[in-house]
């Protein structure tokens, strides 16, 4: 519950305001305990200084194995442990393993010790050395490299093309860990915005696209996927069709970024507005591709739809950060 204080002055100059108790006793705040001011726009944020450099975790791991340990250790990952305990009466040789897999999918991850009942892992980066920047940008180049070589490799009959396609999801997915920790770890602390030298709502746009890359590079695993279970390339006027399909979507999905990452505020706007514009055309040409596979057999007909509508999302999630970059540039209340 929201309290009201009244500002005083003691000594003459010095502004002085009381802090709730309750908030003090809850985090440790008594007499002598130091707090840092970050200032945030017109608001000034009080947090308690901790003299632990690593934040350490524990989690009971008894029962759980497989895909719900892997991601319970991702969890304990993205919410910003440095240090993570994984106990149990007894940890079997299943759940080590699963843990050593779940570790090595994470970046800067590394399990440092393992005995009958724990399994202790350390993050070994300073998340002040990572730039959320950095993670989307590249995460940008790999989905977009995806979906390329996914139509390519649909267009060419290329298994091992679309084998690589598949594969390359998995650093797509690390990379978006990286940015959901980092940006959980704003929402935590404002000092950990202010070493990203980035304001929060700018890594909330950030976090926001990223996740619209990740399901473009899902997108791009489907086709691949499905490219794998053609029996023969499409027909010619069905591959061109789908080239075409695949350079509009690229573009918008590459100037949404542009215009999320764009200096300048009507720079974005112009770019996002082109981006959103474009997606409207993409729509209308799926609906004529659509129209050329009535003429194939039903099985392939479903799967080059599926191909389609992949493409058509992909050009959606693009103008989704068209969006995003949008609500950016516009004035700030």
């Amino acid at each position: 519950m929201a309290e009201t204080r009244k500002v005083q002055v003691t000594g003459g100059s010095t502004f002085t305001v009381s802090i709730p108790k309750d908030w003090a006793t809850d985090n440790d705040v008594e007499a002598g305990s130091r707090v840092v001011f970050n200032p945030e726009g017109d608001s000034l944020i009080l947090t308690p200084v901790s003299d632990e450099e690593r934040t350490e975790g524990s989690l009971d791991v008894a029962g759980l194995a497989g895909e719900e340990l892997r991601r319970a250790v991702m969890t304990m990952y993205v919410s910003g442990f440095d240090v993570i305990t994984l106990t149990a009466d007894r940890i079997t040789t299943g759940q080590r393993r699963t843990i050593r897999e779940a570790t090595q999918s994470l970046v800067g991850l590394e399990v440092l010790e393992e005995t009958g009942d724990r399994v202790v892992v350390r993050d070994l980066l300073d998340s002040s050395e990572l730039s959320i920047h950095n993670a989307v940008d590249r995460m940008r180049l790999i989905a977009a490299s995806m979906l390329a070589d996914a139509v390519e490799a649909l267009s060419t009959a290329d298994a091992d093309l679309a084998h690589d396609v598949i594969q390359r999801d998995d650093d797509v997915d690390r990379l978006y860990m990286v940015v959901s920790r980092i940006f959980r770890a704003t929402l935590r602390s404002p000092t950990a915005a202010e070493e990203l030298g980035l304001p929060r709502e700018t890594c909330f746009d950030y976090h926001s696209s990223a996740r619209q890359l990740e399901r473009v590079a899902d997108h791009a695993t489907k086709i691949a996927h499905l490219s794998l279970e053609l029996e023969e390339t499409p027909p010619a006027e069905v591959v061109e069709s789908l080239g075409e399909l695949h350079e509009a979507a690229d573009a918008v999905i590459d100037d949404g970024m542009a215009a999320l990452f764009a200096a300048e505020n009507d720079d974005a706007i112009r770019l996002a507005n082109g981006a959103r514009e474009r997606v409207q055309e993409i729509d209308s040409n799926a609906r004529e591709i659509d129209e050329l596979l009535r003429d194939l057999d039903p099985a392939r007909a479903q799967l080059l739809g599926l191909i389609v509508d992949s493409l058509s999302r992909s050009a959606d999630y693009g103008g989704n950060v068209a969006e995003t970059a949008l609500q950016n540039a516009a004035p700030t209340p």
